[in-house]
């Protein structure tokens, strides 16, 4: 029996990819930090930060059937936590899903995770190798011990740890390659979710980029289920390693704003 996993899925865009992605295959498994009580699919808690946590939603896909797809929606806003928990569960909890994961992939096997455009924000005023360097090895001991010390903004934090999701996804597209996998990630804009609207009440920036976003509203989080559900489909067979933004045209809508 064929296996999707979807993680961050009791509500917004990981609740999205539920519904749109549980007719695609024999078993869903749906993980929240709680298990999600969602009709038709099997949930199961798991906190993406704690490795034996994630070896056991890993081991439960195996047990399952043949793994199909992993859908790594979880994660924390800049809101949420400080920048040393920013790091910890959306850049080093993608690694520990990736790692865990690969040694299920077979033939067809795909995954996506979830970065940001806030990834692409963060370099407009140009390039910076030292930190790019730093985001590429999540795994390291002192990581999120040199983490803190580098960042007392969560919002910072946020954007440097999802560009660290985007590297961790090309790279595991090349170890997932040589087994018959493919790896993706997306970059969604402003999304109208919970978390999305409690970025909006406490960062004025927010306001700023949906009045430059040309589409002129708000993505829905059915249109980014949409994206996730082509790229782990085999219409995207020959896809991996990329990714992509889903943003409505923010990020230049920003840019040009910056060039006045």
């Amino acid at each position: 029996m064929s296996v999707i996993v979807v993680t961050g899925a009791a509500r917004g865009v990981g609740r999205a990819c539920v519904d749109r992605l549980r007719d695609e295959a024999d078993r869903l498994l749906a993980v929240d930090l709680e298990a999600p009580g969602i009709e038709g699919v099997e949930g199961i808690a798991c906190d993406v930060s704690d490795p034996d946590a994630v070896a056991r939603v890993a081991n439960r896909a195996r047990e399952l059937g043949s793994f199909w797809s992993l859908v790594h929606a979880a994660g924390i806003s800049p809101t949420m936590a400080d920048p040393r928990r920013v790091f910890e569960v959306d850049l080093v909890g993608t690694q520990l899903l990736l790692d865990a994961f690969e040694p299920l992939v077979e033939a067809g096997s795909s995954a996506v995770c979830f970065a940001s455009s806030a990834a692409y924000q963060v370099t407009m005023l140009g390039p910076d190798p030292e930190l790019d360097a730093f985001v590429e090895d999540p795994m390291a001991n002192d990581f999120l011990d040199r983490a803190a010390a580098r960042f007392d903004d969560s919002g910072l934090a946020y954007a440097w740890a999802k560009r660290g999701v985007i590297r961790a996804t090309a790279r595991a597209a090349v170890t997932w390659g040589r087994r018959g996998g493919r790896v993706n990630s997306i970059s969604p804009g402003l999304i109208d979710t919970g978390m999305g609207r409690q970025e909006f009440e406490a960062q004025p920036i927010m306001q700023v980029m949906l009045d430059n976003t040309p589409v002129g509203r708000l993505g829905q989080s059915e249109e980014v289920a949409a994206l996730v559900a082509f790229l782990v489909s085999d219409d995207a067979s020959f896809i991996s390693g990329i990714d992509i933004l889903i943003d409505g045209g923010g990020l230049e809508g920003l840019k040009a704003l910056a060039r006045g």
